[in-house]
């Protein structure tokens, strides 16, 4: 038979509000133990029985699911919202670091550079150079005036350094900021040289300055030239180049050291004696072969139609070596005497 009320059989019925509880703590379970890192949690302890307790509520709890559960339910909150008051109430007041407000900055569309006009302009008298720039803002926002500013070469990032130049900056709404590189000269700020004028009719923003002259400059006469300038590029407005220093010279050398004289001996060394006058020169010392031989005399022609007139003198015999001349001739020795045994 149909029942009008309660479920059918086998369909499980509806749910108890015990069951709606205990599936509810499942849930928060498996989602704390995806979310929460029981590692940096300061109130989860393990005892001694295996079991886990809360430092905070003092709970005992079977399983880390258990726990998990405790920490979402309210007596848990509530016990960490009462230690955040009293830890906030006991703690000494800090103080807060000052903070400076910053305006925001402004983004607008940007519509280009503005026109500009620059005029170079000598005074003779103070010998100054000086730039006078003429800026249009047509398109300038209302109750807006430009502003200048000097930049050094070290600020900027779109070229190389080079410390003998300097930047200065027009800005205005909505144009572009531009810049005029200038050289790196002390400017003289005195009030009637150095001004700005803003004209609101004709939309133009005007400024002088003037370079300080230096001492070397300044004393220079009239009608003196400029030095030349290597390759002949100069930056408007510098002063000319110093000349080069000459080149420095090398010290006199030193004097030579006076070497005293030698004090006198009373006996000097002798030389060897010099032969006296009108003596000759003692003979050389003689030779291994004996004195020199002399020339023979020259033959005499023939005298007459004799039989003599072909007879060519015999040359005198000659020596044994180291025989002196004069000396007789020794006779050969005799020959031996034949054996007699044979």
């Amino acid at each position: 038979m149909d029942r009008e009320w309660g479920s059918k059989p086998g369909s499980g019925g509806a749910a108890s509000a015990q069951n709606e509880a205990i599936d509810r703590r499942e849930r928060l379970r498996r989602l704390a133990l995806e979310t929460i890192d029981l590692a940096k949690d300061p109130y989860f302890m393990r005892n001694h029985l295996g079991s886990y307790e809360c430092k905070l509520c003092l709970t005992l709890h079977n399983n880390e699911g258990n726990y998990l559960a405790h920490t979402q339910g309210k007596r848990h909150q509530t016990n960490l919202a009462k230690r955040a008051a009293r830890e906030a109430k006991d703690a000494p007041a800090q103080p807060q670091p000052h903070k400076r407000k910053v305006a925001p900055m402004r983004k607008s569309v940007k519509i280009g550079r503005p026109g500009y006009r620059v005029t170079k302009q000598f005074d003779a008298e103070t010998k100054q150079r000086s730039l006078l720039f003429q800026i249009e803002y047509p398109e300038i926002e209302d109750l807006a005036k430009p502003r200048h500013r000097f930049m050094s070469s070290y600020e900027q990032r779109v070229e190389s350094f080079d410390r003998r130049y300097q930047y200065l900056l027009f800005a205005a709404e909505p144009y572009e900021i531009i810049s005029f590189k200038v050289p790196s000269t002390e400017i003289d700020k005195s009030t009637p040289k150095f001004f700005s004028h803003w004209d609101p009719d004709l939309k133009t923003y005007m400024l002088q300055l003037y370079f300080k002259t230096k001492p070397t400059e300044a004393n220079k006469p009239p009608g003196a030239a400029a030095a030349p300038v290597a390759n002949g590029t100069a930056a408007p407005g510098a002063p000319p180049p110093r000349p080069l220093p000459p080149p420095p010279q090398a010290p006199p050398p030193p004097p030579p050291p006076q070497v005293p004289p030698p004090a006198p001996t009373a006996n000097p060394p002798r030389g060897p004696p010099s032969a006296p006058l009108g003596m000759l020169q003692p003979p050389p010392p003689p030779t291994a072969n004996g004195p020199p031989r002399p020339m023979p005399p020259p033959v005499p022609p023939p005298m007459g139609g004799s039989t003599m007139a072909n007879f060519t003198p015999r040359p005198p015999v000659q020596g044994f070596p180291g025989q002196l001349p004069g000396q007789a001739l020794r006779p050969p020795p005799p020959p031996p005497p034949p054996s007699m045994g044979q």
